[in-house]
């Protein structure tokens, strides 16, 4: 890992440089610097463009293809930091791969302008001088609602009017008086983060052997990158461990490692809703939280934090997968948890993998990243089989505790009766688990009531207006809703179709909310909550509701897949998957892998403590691969024929896809490019390109949707064919063209 500059940066004073702009531009423009202003590279600059005046960042040597007069001067240099090299290199490496305009890239990193800004100064108060010496005039009352602020203002932080009477309970207008009439004075605070120190040295907690030698080996990684003369600090991680193995504590050892050796480290997590708990066993690892970056966090806190990051008092930062783009200056170790996940992937915008653009960062920067996954990817577990990863095995539970047995109730043999979703077996063995004291976990991965509702007199589909996809009915809201453009509306008294009143509209197939109501049916003793990204929209929401459920003030867990992840649940021994042939169909490249990682994953959540666990899967396939992988506990046996089904039909990870959408308002116009993309397909030894048809979903967000696929041998040079392939091609005005190298999902 390079630890100093051997150079100084080279300084530009007038003469001409290249600045990139957060602007979907595929290039840097050339700008002047004047003779009273010095910059270098990395610099962040205010110019002009147009009318407008942008920030942005000094990126090269100029270009030289304008005269002098016809350059416009740089307007002043930015009081931040400069953006590390390593950053400007993943930028235009991630550019480059995933075939995005470069300064489409750069606003990833540059995602919060504010922060550019100089901090603001704010007013604060404290109690005044005269009441810390008890000389205040006796006329002035001190009333509740006085009191409860002077109470806050107790331990000698300073507060703004808005935090002071969030804290005291009172409006701003007592804050107003009490200054007014001196019981407070103002004094001008600095807007910044609120960060108790992070201590790495605070032991751990004690390890099983298997636990001692992985942590061991991701220490000595992280120490060898430290060493000055060392030119090859990167290193590739798996951290292969069983749920509930211990995984977090091991790689907890080697942040401590990193931040002894003075470097900042970034956690990725594909979920907010998985940093509850993270975030506790992190501050009793530490003594402190971590910063985190994540879509709940205000204006003001993603300004401070991003700022944080740049002058690295951000010492560790947890986050999804948009703080990879964060400009740290001296990060040491990237840790990705639950490596497998599909979240990492971005698909809006820049589409990209934020596990596989995290390698390529630790790569440019000479220093380790670890992989941490029960469950790893296929394209991990290859890069472990050819040896470019390295890979350490956790392969027994923490603390003497079993995994869960795991058993399928075939629903070809139950006896269903009426609209049940719950098998008797299933049931029985929920009875049994209550009444001993435990709890249950019900898994279905579809939120809502139920996914489609349609008129049994005529067969009208409610559909959403904007995207070829039926209302899910959330009943609990009274609502039919769609998950793709967020579209609803409340449920109907009548059919618009033929006019039949509500008792003709028919919810069909089942949803959690539906699954909730036949337990409430069936359990009418027992409490019940729903886990879903419905119920869990925020930090504080889930953090609330794992504290219930760790409380025992839920007996019966309902969600879908957010339950899959990271969660640690003592009392909970019995884990229902209510349909588990749900992900095994579609033709989809991953539905069986991720249909086994999901489950697998689902199951781990029972037994995690002193009591042993089970996991019950209700499926019409019993025989199916995947369900039989999992009863076995066979996963790299799974894995292997999973590698060599795809190896035989050159499929990722042994070949590559790209995928092109070519999206409109005018159907016409959509077709019409995408065919001629057809026409213009590149063709040629190992590749062949499939297409154009109309996408799955064929109109999303009210725009018509193509789709074409380009599939290549491992070999060949996808980007170099795809730019060649899209210049030939003239694309008009309102028509989107998207590039998905490397696409996750196929709708």
């Amino acid at each position: 890992m390079v630890t100093s500059h051997t150079t100084p940066p080279r300084v530009y004073i007038n003469e001409s440089v290249s600045v990139l702009l957060p602007l979907p531009l595929t290039g840097p423009y050339d700008y002047f610097v004047p003779p009273n202003l010095a910059v270098s590279v990395g610099d962040f600059v205010s110019i002009p463009l147009g009318r407008r005046e942008m920030k942005g960042v000094v990126w090269g040597n100029g270009k030289g293809e304008l005269e002098r007069k016809k350059l416009r001067n740089i307007n002043g240099l930015l009081d931040i930091p400069r953006m590390s090299s390593d950053l400007r290199l993943l930028i235009e490496w991630t550019a480059s791969y995933t075939l995005s305009p470069l300064g489409a890239v750069l606003r990833m990193s540059m995602s919060v302008p504010s922060a550019l800004e100089s901090p603001r100064k704010r007013i604060g108060f404290l109690p005044s001088e005269n009441l810390n010496n008890g000389q205040t005039d006796s006329r002035i009352s001190l009333t509740n609602a006085r009191s409860r602020v002077l109470s806050v203002l107790k331990d000698g932080c300073p507060r703004i009017a808005a935090a002071l009477g969030r804290e005291a309970g009172v409006n701003s207008s007592v804050i107003r008086k009490m200054s007014d009439i001196g019981l407070l004075r103002k004094i001008t605070i600095e807007e910044k983060l609120n960060m108790d120190p992070i201590d790495e040295s605070l032991k751990g907690p004690v390890f099983s052997d298997l636990q001692t030698n992985a942590a061991s080996i991701l220490v000595k990684r992280v120490k060898r990158s430290n060493e000055s003369n060392n030119k090859n600090g990167f290193s590739v991680t798996l951290l292969d461990g069983v749920t509930g193995s211990g995984k977090t504590e091991v790689y907890f050892e080697s942040i401590a490692a990193t931040l002894a050796a003075g470097f900042q480290v970034l956690v990725l997590v594909p979920e907010i809703a998985l940093t509850v708990q993270w975030l506790q066993r992190f501050q009793e690892r530490f003594g402190a939280r971590p910063l985190e970056w994540h879509s709940d966090l205000t204006g003001l806190e993603r300004r401070l934090t991003w700022r944080a990051v740049i002058s690295d008092e951000a010492r560790v930062l947890v986050g999804a997968r948009s703080a990879l783009f964060l400009p740290f200056r001296s990060l040491g170790l990237i840790v990705v948890d639950e490596e497998h996940d599909g979240s990492f992937k971005q698909e809006d915008g820049v589409s990209y993998n934020a596990r596989d653009m995290a390698v390529v960062r630790a790569r440019v920067g000479d220093f380790p990243i670890v992989l941490s996954s029960a469950t790893p990817s296929l394209e991990t577990f290859t890069n472990v089989q050819l040896g470019r990863y390295k890979r350490v095995v956790l392969s027994k539970r923490f603390g003497g505790a079993i995994l869960p047995e795991i058993h399928t109730i075939d629903m070809r043999l139950e006896q269903m009766t009426g609209h049940t979703w719950l098998s008797p077996d299933l049931k029985r063995a929920m009875k049994k688990t209550l009444n001993d004291g435990e709890q249950v976990m019900l898994f279905l991965n579809r939120r809502g009531y139920a996914p489609l509702t349609l008129c049994r007199q005529c067969g009208h589909r409610f559909k959403c207006p904007n995207c070829t996809s039926w209302l899910v009915e959330h009943k609990f809201q009274h609502k039919l809703c769609c998950h793709h453009c967020g579209y609803s509306m409340i449920v109907p008294t009548n059919c618009p179709e033929c006019g039949a009143t509500s008792d003709s509209l028919a919810s069909c197939g089942p949803g959690v909310e539906r699954v909730a109501e036949e337990v409430a049916e069936y359990f009418p003793e027992s409490k019940y909550e729903i886990m879903a990204s419905d119920t869990m929209q925020s930090l504080k929401a889930s953090k609330k509701l794992v504290q219930r459920v760790q409380a025992r003030e839920v007996d019966i867990l309902i969600g879908t897949q957010v339950m899959a992840k990271g969660h640690h649940f003592p009392n909970l021994t019995l884990v229902g998957v209510v349909d588990a042939d749900l992900g095994l169909s579609g033709g989809d490249l991953r539905a069986a892998e991720r249909t086994f990682q999901l489950l697998y994953q689902l199951s781990g959540r029972a037994g995690r403590a002193q009591r042993s666990g089970k996991a019950l899967l209700q499926t019409f396939q019993p025989d199916d691969p995947v369900i039989q992988a999992l009863i076995s506990g066979e996963r790299d046996k799974f894995l292997a024929l999973e590698a060599s089904a795809r190896k035989r039909h050159g499929m990722p990870p042994f070949g590559r896809l790209v995928a092109i959408i070519v999206s409109g308002k005018d159907y016409k116009r959509v077709e019409n490019v995408a065919r001629s993309l057809g026409r213009a397909s590149p063709s040629g030894t190992g590749l062949i390109v499939h297409g154009p048809a109309a996408a799955p979903l064929a109109v999303l967000r009210g725009r018509h949707r193509f789709r074409l696929l380009l599939r290549a041998d491992r070999d060949v040079n996808v980007q170099q064919k795809v730019r060649f392939w899209l210049s030939r091609v003239q694309i008009p005005n309102g028509v989107h063209v998207n590039v998905d190298v490397d696409p996750y999902r196929f709708l």
